[in-house]
């Protein structure tokens, strides 16, 4: 019974997120997508399963959850090399997003 009201109140999360998405300040006052534009949209796809539209929205969700959540891993933990693995993972995975970016602005 605790289960089925867990997925029951995630069904609700998730359909009341998907009516209440932030707009985008620098989309709002310019007209044109930021690097995070659809990140919002990606990330409720991810949680509702579906990988493929959740990388078609914005293929960077997935390295960014992954940086977020080895930051909070990094902070917790103390590790000889801490802050050269932080570094690394945010130099790889900001490229990732600006090369992301540049191909949504140029190439579709």
């Amino acid at each position: 019974m605790f289960i089925l009201f867990i997925f029951c109140s995630l069904i609700n999360l998730v359909d009341w997120l998907q009516n209440h998405l932030i707009t985008c300040p620098f989309k709002a006052l310019t007209g044109i997508d930021c690097p995070g534009c659809g990140f919002q949209r990606s990330f409720l796809a991810l949680v509702q399963g579906d990988l493929s539209k959740s990388w078609s929205l914005y293929p960077p969700t997935i390295p960014l959850l992954f940086l977020f959540i080895s930051a909070g891993i990094l902070y917790q933990f103390q590790f000889k090399q801490r802050s050269l693995i932080f570094r690394v993972l945010v130099i790889v995975i900001g490229n990732f997003v600006m090369f992301s970016y540049v191909h949504k602005m140029f190439f579709n």
